[in-house]
């Protein structure tokens, strides 16, 4: 649980580029939210997960098709952590999380991801 002074910690794994800048620019809008890190690499996804305290990691995954399989490996070396998938043209969002269903967030507006979010840290 974050105290409620803390920022929620933020690593972006998305690309094109482009997409990525959009989706940084939307969490630091954000308040309680601060992007510490950006990887394109998901052996960098690895290494930064590891070596910088992150709370959320929001991911654009190049091809849409169900869980990725470094969700898997990320939830289980960081059971705290949470996982964004959020397809590139913005149509689904998913949030991962150790030993918890997946959260599937209807109509994801930026409303309802960032509240998604700051429910599953809370």
């Amino acid at each position: 649980m974050k105290r409620s002074n803390e920022k929620i910690k933020v690593i972006l794994a998305s690309r094109p580029k482009m997409l990525s800048d959009v989706i940084r620019n939307m969490v630091e809008h954000q308040q309680d939210m601060e992007v510490i890190g950006e990887v394109l690499d998901p052996i960098e996804l690895l290494i930064a997960a590891k070596e910088i305290p992150v709370d959320v990691v929001i991911i654009t995954p190049l091809k849409a098709d169900g869980k990725p399989r470094i969700c898997f490996k990320l939830l289980e070396e960081h059971p705290f952590l949470k996982i964004l998938i959020l397809s590139a043209e913005g149509k689904t969002a998913v949030l991962y999380q150790s030993n918890i269903p997946a959260i599937h967030i209807e109509k994801p507006s930026v409303q309802a991801i960032f509240q998604t979010i700051r429910k599953s840290i809370q």
